[in-house]
């Protein structure tokens, strides 16, 4: 289904015409509005004069979360605050927090994202959704809640955690439609288990997974614990919460709302903008944003722009699904890795469940990195003979080199020995001092 068929499936060309007349005005606002704005164009030597064309986007000068941090709490607002409705924060960051804070316009912009996002995974008004995304200063509860009601579907706004109650609702208010972390989702279908219960008997048909990377084959694994179909959506505190960009029907690459957030992909050690296809770092611009709009926020998320055209309808272009975080990745050895690629191998594997850590130390007399994987095995094989687990062990650590390129120090843990998490999942601790 596709809510704005209007917006989402305009004609390039014409979307292009929005999106340049929406960044003119966006620019010629904070400049004038915003003194950290007229100051970072100033250092960078460009006025809003010198925005003639959308690509001229290049031009202005790149916002960080140091910004953000640095401008805590309403340095940022473009409007006066006795116009700011609502306020969110990251949930995922140390120290200083970003804010986001939204006038009643950015509200509807917001709700107009989510409702379109979940039509693209098959909900109506018809359905029932439930939502286990945290409510708070997190945006993720907060930002399916608006589309929600913007779509007209009934919401069972649960929040997260309480994984009992969260399966009795879904049987009891006949849910069709379920939201929360794509972690949490396999913790869930690991307690039905536990209880007795199927999943697949469920009214449940589809579940919009996001808040955290997750790899294709932790999609396949969550559709076949819970016989649903599993859709990605993305989005960030920063830029405005969940609905930034969702998958349709096709489940190929996320369709970006590309009307209110102009993406781009840079290279993440130049910051020179890369065409599309081409994998780099992705930059937003809030084109409609009222409360704390930006300008090329480095998101340090991992991806590409995908440019042909999808069989759903949607003009608009889509993200690849994330690969990971420029923050996140790991040099291991001078090998860059990202967790997301340690998931992807490990959910092949048979006997191993997906659930890992991976422990990150310096050799004090080496000088050399050394990375443990903990992984969880599953009863039957951690019942196995010494043999068959160090048979197991051996071929994770021979995948691991394979597509990875290193060696890992593989240590099998009994099931449910990992933490689980409710919200974002902590894969890595690193204990180097770089």
């Amino acid at each position: 289904m596709i809510w704005n068929p209007e917006l989402e499936c305009m004609d390039r060309a014409a979307r292009k015409r929005l999106q340049f007349a929406r960044l003119k005005n966006l620019v010629e606002h904070v400049y004038n509005a915003v003194p950290f704005y007229r100051q970072k164009f100033d250092a960078a030597g460009v006025k809003p004069s010198d925005i003639t064309c959308i690509a001229d986007i290049a031009k202005l000068p790149f916002t960080t979360k140091s910004d953000l941090r640095e401008t805590y709490p309403y340095g940022l607002l473009a409007v006066p605050q006795s116009e700011i409705v609502e306020v969110h924060m990251s949930s995922g960051t140390t120290g200083t927090p970003v804010v986001d804070a939204y006038t009643d316009s950015d509200l509807n912009d917001w709700a107009e994202a989510m409702a379109r996002s979940l039509a693209g995974a098959g909900a109506c008004k018809n359905d029932t959704i439930q939502n286990a995304y945290g409510y708070g200063l997190f945006t993720g509860g907060m930002g399916v809640h608006h589309g929600t009601r913007k779509l007209g579907a009934t919401i069972v706004p649960i929040s997260s955690g309480n994984t009992e109650k969260q399966l009795a609702m879904l049987r009891d208010f006949k849910s069709s439609v379920f939201t929360c972390t794509p972690s949490y989702a396999l913790y869930m279908a690991e307690r039905a288990k536990e209880l007795g219960i199927d999943l697949k008997a469920l009214p449940v048909r589809a579940g919009i997974f996001g808040a955290e990377p997750w790899s294709e084959g932790m999609r396949i694994k969550i559709e076949e614990e819970w016989g649903i179909k599993a859709y990605d959506i993305y989005g960030l505190t920063e830029i405005t919460g969940p609905g930034v960009a969702c998958e349709c029907e096709a489940q190929n690459g996320m369709h970006v709302n590309e009307d209110l957030f102009y993406p781009e992909i840079i290279n993440p050690e130049t910051g020179e903008p890369l065409p599309d296809g081409e994998k780099g770092e992705l930059v937003f611009t809030t084109l409609t944003k009222q409360g704390t709009p930006l300008i090329r926020y480095r998101t340090r998320d991992i991806t590409f722009i995908m440019d042909e055209e999808c069989g759903c309808g949607r003009t608009t272009r889509r993200i690849h699904r994330l690969f990971g975080r420029t923050d996140d990745m790991m040099i291991i050895r001078g090998v860059n890795v990202f967790p997301s690629q340690v998931e992807n191998a490990l959910v092949g594997i048979k006997g191993v469940e997906p659930n890992y850590l991976i422990t990150l130390n310096r050799n004090p007399n080496t000088h050399l990195d050394e990375a443990e994987l903990q992984v969880e095995v599953s009863a039957e094989a951690f019942s196995d003979e010494t043999k068959n687990l160090e048979a197991l062990r051996a071929n994770i650590d021979a995948v691991m080199k394979s597509k990875l390129g290193i060696h890992l120090k593989i240590k099998l843990v009994e099931p449910k020995t990992i933490e689980r998490f409710t919200g974002k999942s902590k894969r890595v601790i690193d204990n180097r001092k770089l």
